[in-house]
């Protein structure tokens, strides 16, 4: 069975940072996509960020410049470092992984979230 846990969250004031992992295990499949989507109270979920197997990414528009998206393929994990954190940030963020072979492929596997809450 796939897991993807987080880590990372927390309360941060503004103009701070974080870091956020998440770990995929249970699967001898390659996750060719991995990426992280957030959602706030009262809306959408939305796309963060996404990273390919070979590094190629794409950001949300709300977090180009402030957010890096990297992987680490031999340990199954992704990082969201985040800086300049702004309170509109604040959301539960999950960890997200698909098996397609194109960065924009669906989504097989969902992280539970960890809360990232960012106070002005």
């Amino acid at each position: 069975q796939v897991q993807l846990v987080e880590s990372g969250g927390g309360s941060v004031q503004a103009g701070g940072s974080l870091r956020l992992s998440c770990v995929a295990s249970g699967t001898s499949f390659r996750m060719n996509v991995m990426g992280w989507y957030r959602q706030a109270p009262g809306k959408q979920r939305e796309l963060v960020a996404r990273i390919s197997r070979v590094g190629d990414t794409i950001y949300g528009d709300s977090v180009k410049g402030r957010f890096t998206i990297s992987r680490d393929n031999a340990k199954n994990t992704v990082y969201l470092e985040m800086n300049s954190l702004e309170p509109e940030d604040t959301a539960v963020y999950c960890c997200a992984a698909g098996l397609g072979g194109s960065l924009l492929s669906n989504i097989n596997y969902w992280g539970k979230g960890t809360l990232v809450t960012v106070s002005s």
